[in-house]
């Protein structure tokens, strides 16, 4: 059974920095596209970063291009997410998703409803 577990959310300054992790465990992850995605309060879940766990392919939300930085480490099976320069609205519940398929072309990867499992989420919370 596929699990992803995230973690390192919390309440920052705005101007701050997180780092959240993500820990996949039930399955052989190599051909996996692995996603982040963040919802806040009334609003549709969004795409933030994804990276293919072979080749460490990257995509980013044009709202946080060059302040995030999505990372994986395969021997821990581990995906992350760097936030630096946190401003109020990234505030939101942040998911970590996988797709086994690893299909990204076309942006197709930045469809929620491509992913296969969720995580059960991390708080952020930017205060300005």
């Amino acid at each position: 059974q596929v699990q992803l577990v995230e973690s390192g959310g919390g309440l920052v300054q705005a101007g701050g920095s997180l780092r959240l992790s993500c820990v996949a465990s039930g399955s052989t992850f190599s051909t996996y596209v692995m996603g982040w995605f963040r919802q806040a309060p009334g609003k549709e879940r969004e795409f933030v970063a994804r990276i293919t766990w072979v080749g460490g392919s990257t995509d980013y939300a044009d709202s946080v291009k060059g302040r995030f930085t999505v990372s994986r480490d395969n021997a821990k099976n581990t995906v992350y997410l760097e936030m630096n320069s946190l401003k109020a609205e990234d505030t939101a519940v942040y998911y970590c998703a996988g797709d086994r398929s690893g299909a990204y072309y076309s942006g197709r990867a930045r469809h929620a409803t491509v992913y296969d499992y969720w995580g059960q989420g991390t708080q952020v919370t930017v205060s300005s």
